[in-house]
């Protein structure tokens, strides 16, 4: 069942969509729960690996009440904690085309991303942090200085492993 934020999310999401009607029922009745939704309209996305990222958003946390969407793909368990191999942060459009960064990749306006419906569990690609319904994005220079500071904590934990 779809809570009312959940359905804020869901318009939210396909407001961006060449044709939103379409997208509500390709996640209706597509088996996996995804849809392909159009970068650089409404959002972007700053794709991180998977370390990186997950320290990223751990460092989000620290800085902000809440961040903007943020979806991890292909999570693996290791031990009580699910690994990711990449991790999606929702930025403002226009962001991927200036970004500047090693090891980052952007999806903005031209590409496509493959995004679940909001509050359901799918196989590959899940919300870490879903849309709020009323648009907020991660800013991205706040995004950067998170990334700055999770980069040196994922180096001092290689740097203390035997």
């Amino acid at each position: 069942m779809t809570t009312p934020v959940d359905k804020a999310a869901v318009e939210w999401l396909v407001s961006g969509a060449p044709d939103p009607d379409a997208s509500r029922w390709e996640w209706e009745h597509n088996p996996l729960g995804v849809v392909l939704l159009p970068a650089g309209r409404r959002w972007d996305v700053l794709i991180l690996p998977g370390e990186l990222g997950q320290a990223t958003l751990d460092v989000l946390h620290l800085l902000l009440e809440r961040p903007g969407p943020v979806l991890g793909d292909f999570g693996t368990t290791s031990g009580s904690r699910t690994v990711f191999g990449r991790l999606g942060f929702f930025v403002p459009p226009g962001t991927a085309s200036r970004w500047v960064g090693t090891g980052v990749r952007g999806a903005g306006r031209g590409t496509w991303i493959v995004v679940p419906y909001p509050g359901r569990a799918t196989g590959g690609v899940r919300w870490l942090v879903l849309p709020d319904g009323e648009g907020t994005l991660t800013d991205p220079a706040v995004l950067e200085l998170a990334m700055h500071e999770a980069a040196a904590r994922v180096a001092a934990e290689e740097g203390g492993r035997p």
